[in-house]
């Protein structure tokens, strides 16, 4: 088993490349200054929400999308709420997916449209399971012992 210096290592290192790969922006570093010991889980709270709400709208997405007479507006409002919230959280590459799909919308364009929606599904997916492990590495931090290192 790896000790606390080695696994603080890993967790700084692996933090570095979600950033180096633009899978996170600096509003993930906020996010993570506004926790406590007040509130220890206030980062995997507000991530677990953007989770749920974005398993929501994809598959809201996917239902407009498949309309006989698609409605852009609808799809459009769908983007535009996934957009502000994995901004919210830092999900860099995955907001950088929907502005070019609010671009679709507003073409009527359906290709570009459902495109977006296969490519945006796996910029979620990629930023979901990194996060994941992430949160992960915290948590063997903290089990043996450990304090959580903060990223500059």
């Amino acid at each position: 088993m790896a000790s606390v210096p080695q696994l603080q290592r890993q967790l700084i290192e692996y933090t570095a490349s979600l950033y180096d790969e633009k899978y996170l922006d600096d509003q993930f570093l906020q996010l993570q200054k506004l926790q406590d010991e007040s509130n220890p889980e206030f980062v995997v709270e507000v991530v677990s929400l953007f989770f749920e709400d974005s398993e929501k709208l994809l598959n809201n997405l996917a239902t407009a999308l498949q309309q006989k007479s698609v409605d852009y507006k609808q799809v459009d409002s769908h983007v535009h709420q996934f957009k502000g919230s994995s901004s919210s959280i830092g999900a860099q590459r995955v907001t950088n997916v929907c502005v070019h799909f609010r671009n679709y919308c507003e073409e009527k364009n359906l290709d570009g449209c459902l495109q977006c929606l296969q490519q945006v599904k796996h910029e979620y997916i990629l930023v979901r399971n990194k996060l994941e492990a992430l949160f992960r590495l915290e948590q063997q931090i903290l089990q043996a012992g450990g304090s959580i290192p903060m990223m500059e």
